[in-house]
């Protein structure tokens, strides 16, 4: 596997890349990974790991080739591209030293990750499969990077050669078919592989946490947990805080726009700056809040679905959707029954619903409820894995008919009811 983003990074894509490795560990398969250092959602180079250049490890039976790349504190089109190209230099400088592989999986959005996974498969003559988190053509396009519009084209291009090198393209959505297959990819080539959800549920009373993090009785808690980059737009929040002194706004994790965010609040009193939450913790925090944010910039409709949504059904909160309606993420949250949709860059139709669903308590439980069963349905870890299985054994040879499970557009899995952080969930 190549996946630029891999444990011990607990957000976004890593931990559905790490689980991938480790599962077909567990099953007896040798596992390799070419990754990069942890540095995500911080952009920020892990500690440990400062003044190493490569590195082998061993983690949950898997070995973990680590190379060494520019971790960009402020996002442009021009660090993001220095980002990919030293990437892409020294994978393909300092290959693993491995023996022939029976396939080769790349986690995208990793535009040189992708390209170096189809340069070793091409080498060995082997199966290259990737599986498509972000779409990195529409990313520079849509979140709001500066030199974006310039760079979308270049990175299009770049996305196109790694995947129509495939021998099957896996999506976690089916808002991202139609630019993968313009791309030139068949239809044919391409399947569905939805995320799931890889957190647990909560464990403690509500009461005793918030009890724990200093949220009072009475107070509504309006909670964003994850990334904190341009593409998010947080400040629809920052406004929400302003607007409401009595509503506790908390943004939990990291990322490039976290200053940017503190000094737009000004220190605002309701708003709250927390650092991600640990393993242990992380369910119990959603859990405790009244009601879960996922936020988008207006302009971002099919480039990602965000991670945080598995965890976010799976705490069973209600969540309010700034979105795009016309978006994949706006679909997942309708699909889910768990949510409400808002229209994106919108603080006052944002607080509407928070202030609804807060003077109907037994509304919002209600709306929370479906989350979980929404991922016992359909975002489960076992047919998440078993997609991924599928799809790797297609590759491999096996009849699509007989594979063991292939998805269908709305999530489920062939032949029982059984996810979408790239949407960890965090």
């Amino acid at each position: 596997m190549v996946s630029t983003n891999y444990a011990p990074e607990h957000a976004g894509i890593g931990p559905y890349a790490t689980q991938i490795a480790e599962h077909w560990a567990a099953g007896g398969d040798e596992v390799h990974v070419l990754a990069g250092m942890p540095h995500y959602p911080a952009w920020r180079l892990d500690p440990e790991y400062a003044g190493v250049w490569r590195a082998e490890e061993r983690r949950g039976g898997v070995t973990v080739h680590r190379r060494r790349h520019l971790v960009p504190p402020k996002q442009t089109a021009v660090t993001r591209a220095l980002f990919e190209a030293t990437v892409l230099g020294h994978g393909l400088l300092a290959p693993p030293a491995i023996g022939r592989p029976d396939a080769v999986v790349a986690q995208l959005p990793s535009l040189g990750g992708g390209v170096i996974a189809a340069r070793i498969a091409k080498r060995h003559g082997v199966p290259y499969v990737p599986v498509v988190q972000d779409l990195m053509g529409a990313a520079a396009a849509q979140s709001g990077i500066r030199g974006g519009g310039r760079a979308a084209s270049a990175a299009g291009a770049v996305e196109a050669y790694a995947l129509k090198r495939a021998a099957l393209v896996g999506v976690i959505h089916e808002s991202f078919v139609a630019k993968v297959a313009a791309m030139g990819v068949p239809e044919d080539r391409i399947r569905l592989v939805p995320n799931w959800s890889h957190v647990g549920r909560p464990a403690r009373p509500r009461a005793e946490m918030r009890a724990r993090l200093g949220w009072r009785t009475g107070q509504t808690v309006l909670l964003h947990s994850g990334n904190m980059g341009l593409k998010q737009g947080l400040e629809v929040l920052v406004e929400a805080a302003r607007r409401d002194p009595a509503l506790r706004v908390v943004l939990m994790g990291d990322g490039n726009q976290r200053e940017h965010l503190r000094t737009l609040a000004g220190g605002l009193p309701n708003l709250e700056f927390a650092p991600p939450a640990d393993d242990a913790d992380f369910p119990d925090m959603l859990a405790a809040a009244d009601v879960l944010a996922v936020t988008q910039r207006a302009s971002v409709l099919d480039m990602s679905i965000p991670s945080k949504l598995t965890s976010y059904f799976a705490a069973g909160r209600p969540v309010v959707a700034s979105v795009a309606a016309e978006g994949g993420t706006a679909q997942e949250v309708e699909r889910s029954g768990a949510g409400i949709v808002v229209p994106p860059e919108d603080p006052a139709a944002l607080l509407d619903v928070v202030r609804t669903l807060a003077e109907d308590p037994g509304r919002a439980d209600a709306l929370g409820a479906r989350g979980p069963e929404y991922v016992d349905a359909h975002l489960s870890r076992e047919a998440g894995l078993a997609r991924i299985d599928a799809l790797l054994a297609e590759a491999l040879g096996a009849p699509r008919e007989t594979a063991p499970v292939t998805a269908s557009t709305t999530g489920e899995t062939a032949g029982e009811t059984g996810e979408t952080e790239g949407a960890v969930g965090k």
